[in-house]
């Protein structure tokens, strides 16, 4: 007898009864606490908030049930098979659930085989979960491919290891990854309250106390991981008392003691074979690099203490002492190897000394790494199509009478200093430099005479050629104005490019950040955020529609949340356009924006919108052009264009105009004073000048100066303080001297960063 359904009402899919999954399910207690405490929803879901916190594209992807093939990467106890577990019971889509080690392609086939018909039969797609996916092997993850290509699965992977290391690169193209971080103590905490409160899977119904000291000890040892913190909970509440469960009222004492007996000393998750162990060894590394000696200790003694081999680690210190260290402590290769003897011939334990001895002194001495010269040499080597050996270099002991090898070649033992300038290099190489000396130690003590002898050996090479060498340049083909069209753009976007970078990177991006650019209808900033923050999303105010279609992009995945979310409207009005596109509560950890307030009389209402969309601590880069200070046209005449009085009236009253108009009389000070009353502390401000070639074409000159009522503002106001007969004159020097010409056009920028 089927499922009675109500009128009008969606269709329930009802799986077979399971009499023993029933049975199981009766007693539910006999679980481990880990599993019965797992979360069912996102609502009970403790941290990752990077990828599942509000408005995250995760989150939002789950709960639009539009998901696309994820892979979730990262250590154990940290919620990857929960969430997964999370998305079964939210989804409308079949859902399977495989494991890696106890599955092979056949349970794949029979997966793929049922996804097949739940399509074709019930037009319902299907999420395909596999535990430890890197467990698979190639052939294994390639059965996949075909059928996530064509939508009829969608996967979530969970895995320990690296994707991009352990995951065929093919199904890791197909799929976004989200990495998943230990678990901070808070979140601990709230997994523990979490247990001790539940009456139905937890120990809500029993008198529990657990000292302070004793919680803290156990999360503090769990080290993130959630399940090592429940197994730890289980273990003393259910072996404190007598019996479990404990008579009614009796009293269930958590101490110190029974913390430490219930969480021994944990594992460090180190495999010498997987990410860990690369992870972990370039951590080491990169520290050493960056003279930390506090880090480098202790990633050694993380990979000590899991068993990693101390040769490998004294390998990895002898290439760095030349590699890092280099010639700015030519004494840092002789230490790390008497370290290294020394260790072999004591061993453990006490050969740590001698461990921490070379590391120690790696990570306090001066580094340079210039022996990465030779490979400059060798891609040289590699590219060039051959150079003699120069004659006076060449062997003489054996033809030097008959061929005249080694002719020429001065003996640098025989004279001063035991140096003397000449040619080492092939011919077709001479004054090349592969070697840079640095600027510390033992490399900046001797920079100054090399940079000295290879000048002098430029100077010998000129007088054998009897000529001072000489740098030729040729200017580029084709008419001026091309090279004229060539050098602008080519400028423009690289200032432009430039100015995208220096606000980018001073919002200090996590890739889960949600970010507004704030009137950016030009796009310069959003494919760069969107690279920037692949785990969290970017939002993008344009000022009219047309805008918005020249910045939209084609989304790779089927739910479109690759895209960035588009708010057509004044920037005044951004909190008003979040509401209407559903995300009133939506609150951004980053701004950026150029020249948003630059031409604006309403500057206050803009920052005052910002500041109430975003996050506490949210960061704010604005680059704004400052018309008060920039180029004035009067200022691009020669001297001799206007009599002196014309050329003072007309500095005058271009300082007028724009002193009279409330958008442009505002300099640096104005900005950030109105950035700290919007509710913003400026961080960081900065005025820079900058002078580019500019073409000044007739058009341009006759659009400023059109006083008529349909012409332009300034040309209205700068007639009205001149009169129209000095306006005439201006115009005419203008197209006189300045027509189809180029000139430098100096702009100031202000750059400001902000914290709300």
């Amino acid at each position: 007898m089927g499922a009675a359904v109500r009128p009008g009402a969606a269709p329930i899919y009802c799986a077979p009864m399971d009499l023993f999954k029933a049975a199981g399910e009766a007693r539910i207690g006999e679980q481990p606490l880990a599993a019965r405490m797992r979360p069912r929803t996102l609502e009970e879901f403790i941290g990752q908030e990077h990828i599942v916190g509000p408005g995250r594209l995760l989150r939002r992807a789950i709960q639009a049930d539009q998901l696309a093939s994820v892979i979730f990467f990262g250590p154990p106890g940290t919620g990857k098979t929960t969430l997964a577990r999370v998305i079964a019971g939210t989804t409308r889509s079949h859902f399977i659930s495989l494991n890696a080690v106890l599955s092979g392609v056949k349970e794949v086939r029979e997966a793929i085989q049922k996804a097949q018909e739940m399509k074709d039969l019930h037009g319902r797609r299907t999420i395909l979960f596999v535990d430890e996916v890197h467990r698979w092997n190639k052939a294994q993850q390639d059965a996949l491919l075909p059928w996530v290509e064509n939508g009829t699965i969608v996967l979530i992977g969970a895995t320990t290891e690296n994707p991009y290391f352990e995951v065929n690169k093919a199904l890791v193209s197909r799929s976004r990854i989200f990495q998943l971080q230990p678990l901070e103590p808070r979140h601990l905490y709230q997994v523990a309250e979490q247990v001790l409160r539940d009456p139905e899977r937890g120990y809500g119904r029993f008198d529990v106390h657990v000292d302070g000291d004793a919680l803290a000890h156990l999360v503090e040892v769990a080290g993130g991981d959630a399940r090592s913190l429940l197994n730890a909970l289980e273990l003393a509440v259910e072996t404190t008392p007598a019996r479990f469960p404990p008579p009614p009222g009796e009293v269930i004492r958590v101490t110190m003691t029974v913390a430490e007996e219930s969480i021994q000393r944990r594992a460090v998750l180190y495999d010498k074979e997987g990410d860990y162990h690369f992870d972990t060894i370039s951590a080491f590394i990169k520290s050493l690099r960056g003279s930390d000696p506090d880090a480098a200790l202790y990633w050694m003694a993380r990979m000590i203490y899991a068993g990693e081999d101390p040769a490998f680690v004294f390998r990895r210190m002898v290439i760095f002492a030349a590699e890092d260290v280099g010639l700015a402590d030519p004494d840092a290769l002789v230490v790390v190897q008497a370290a290294a003897a020394a260790y072999d011939r004591v061993g453990l334990p006490e050969g740590r000394f001698h461990l921490s001895q070379a590391a120690l002194y790696l990570a306090t001495a001066p580094k340079s790494n210039s022996t990465m010269a030779f490979f400059d040499a060798l891609k040289t080597v590699e590219e060039e199509r051959g150079s003699d050996v120069p004659v006076h270099l060449m062997d003489g002991s054996r033809d030097a009478e008959g061929l005249g090898h080694g002719e020429g070649y001065q003996y640098p033992h025989a004279f001063r200093d035991h140096w003397v300038a000449q040619q080492y290099l092939p011919d077709a190489l001479r004054g090349r430099v592969f070697y840079r000396p640095g600027a510390v130690g033992h490399e900046g003590a001797v920079r100054e005479e090399v940079a000295r002898r290879r000048e002098a050996q430029l100077a010998a090479m000129a007088e054998a050629e009897g000529r001072t060498p000489e740098i030729l340049t040729s200017g580029p083909a084709g008419s001026a104005r091309d090279a004229w069209l060539a050098r602008t753009v080519s400028a423009q976007g690289g200032r432009l490019g430039a100015v995208r970078d220096r606000l980018v990177d001073g919002l200090r991006l996590a890739r889960h950040h949600v970010v507004l650019n704030a009137g950016g209808d030009d796009g310069l900033f959003v494919w760069e955020l969107l690279r920037r923050v692949p785990q969290g999303g970017v939002w993008v105010n344009v000022r009219d529609p047309a805008a918005a279609e020249r910045i939209r992009m084609p989304s790779s995945y089927a739910d479109g949340l690759g895209e960035p979310r588009i708010l057509v409207g004044d920037p005044a009005g951004i909190p008003a356009l979040l509401e209407e596109a559903g995300a009133g509560d939506q609150r951004f950890e980053a701004v950026v924006g150029r020249n948003l307030l630059a031409l604006r009389g309403d500057k206050a209402a803009v920052l005052s919108a910002l500041r109430r969309v975003c996050a506490a601590g949210a960061r704010l880069a604005l680059a704004e052009t400052v018309p008060s200070r920039s180029q004035r046209l009067g200022a691009l005449l020669p001297a001799d264009a206007l009599e002196e009085g014309l050329r003072e009236r007309v500095a005058a009253a271009e300082r007028d105009v724009s002193a009279s108009d409330p958008r442009t009389a505002w300099d640096e000070e104005d900005l950030a004073r109105l950035i700290g009353e919007a509710g913003f502390r400026v961080r960081e401000r900065s005025l820079e000048e900058e002078a580019a070639e500019r073409r000044i074409r007739k058009a341009d000159i006759e659009r400023w100066l059109d006083s008529s009522t349909a012409g332009s503002r300034y040309g209205r106001s700068l007639a009205a303080r001149l009169g129209m007969e000095e306006t005439a004159l201006l115009r005419e020097a203008l197209l006189s001297r300045l027509a189809d010409r180029d000139v430098p056009w100096n702009t100031v920028t202000a750059f400001v960063t902000a914290e709300a």
